[in-house]
């Protein structure tokens, strides 16, 4: 008696027409690129500002990633996501400059030792902060958006009087360790330094998120309670332990965005998470709530059109984005990878 082994049924692929239509997200970072080329017509200009969007563009995906993951995964409009930046800012400055010596030393291995224990002390303090603001102060509004908003606004505020209590109402210069000043010249491309890293740590980040989400256990976990909370729970995880992790994650993220923020500007204020705030949303609106890989093109659409139209007309480089934000949303009015589609 013969045994047949019955092959699995080969999926369909979508038509070629729905394949374009979705991939087109991510070729539009590649067209406003080739636009800037054409409106700039200068190679080596449009070289230099096109490395400072995408390093601009990186620490603001830092930031906003910490932001669409908890929307996207525990759904809270957190506006106090902007107080672990200024907070994660000082933290990190404050250790920076206290390891002053070795941030003007000539050893390229403590001036990267000094950035490493500023990064490290701004994400151990902002993630501490996350799981305290989570317990006290996001949990009693689960569910009531209206209400998330306030009472994460309310947070923020505090947080911006407690900084100016503790490291006074001015502002402080925050410079970079020796190794990060200066710039490289390539022809007559103009590379800073600091930009170089900003790009390589956004990427690394980017990495590790996709990774985390779609090749961990945990990822399937997280990603698996967004979808069906009680079945996780009934197979015995605890899904209130996995969110709150991811808040805390997202807290980290935006104390180490706020350092390097810091060290891009060399100044840091009380209000800084505020005002990074605006672009960090408009961010995860573009690129759609809750979405990882959306957060990230449109990070590097905020920083390509802030740098090429602070160039071409600096007039209107201050409402750029919130254009372009419109614009995308009018064709596209869930962003350009809402959850399903990118994450």
């Amino acid at each position: 008696m013969s045994s047949q082994t019955a092959e699995p049924a080969a999926i369909p692929r979508p038509p070629l027409k729905e394949r374009l239509r979705e991939q087109m997200p991510y070729w539009i970072v590649v067209a406003l690129a080739l636009a800037g080329l054409a409106l700039i017509a200068d190679f080596s200009t449009w070289a230099t500002l096109t490395l400072a969007g995408l390093a601009m563009g990186m620490l603001i995906f830092i930031m906003a990633s910490g932001l669409t993951l908890v929307f996207g995964l525990m759904d809270v409009m957190n506006f106090g996501h902007g107080a672990f930046i200024s907070i994660g800012a000082f933290v990190g400055g404050s250790v920076l400059l206290g390891l002053g010596g070795w941030a003007v030393s000539s050893s390229a291995a403590l001036n990267l030792a000094a950035v490493l224990l500023a990064i490290a002390a701004a994400m151990a303090t902002t993630g501490a902060l996350g799981w305290f603001f989570e317990r006290v102060i996001v949990k009693p509004v689960y569910g009531a958006h209206l209400k998330q908003i306030l009472v994460t606004m309310g947070g923020l505020i505090v947080a911006e009087e407690l900084i100016r209590l503790i490291w006074g109402p001015n502002q402080i210069p925050l410079p970079r360790p020796q190794v990060l000043k200066g710039s490289l010249l390539i022809g007559e491309i103009v590379i800073e330094r600091y930009r170089l890293l900003a790009v390589a740590l956004g990427l690394a980040i980017f990495a590790g998120l996709r990774w985390t989400l779609v090749r961990t256990k945990l990822g399937l976990l997280i990603r698996a309670a967004v979808e069906n909370g009680e079945m996780v729970e009934a197979l015995g995880y605890r899904v209130r332990r996995l969110f709150v992790q991811v808040f805390i994650a997202g807290s980290a993220l935006a104390g180490l965005g706020g350092v390097m923020w810091g060290m891009y500007d060399e100044i840091i204020t009380a209000q800084m998470g505020l005002n990074i705030l605006v672009l960090v949303f408009i961010v995860v609106i573009i690129g759609g709530l809750g979405s990882v890989d959306g957060c990230f093109i449109g990070a590097l659409l905020v920083g390509l059109m802030a740098n090429y139209t602070g160039f071409l007309a600096p007039k209107v480089a201050l409402g750029s984005n919130i254009l372009l934000m419109v614009a995308i949303l009018l064709w596209r009015p869930r962003g350009l990878l809402p959850p399903g589609k990118g994450r």
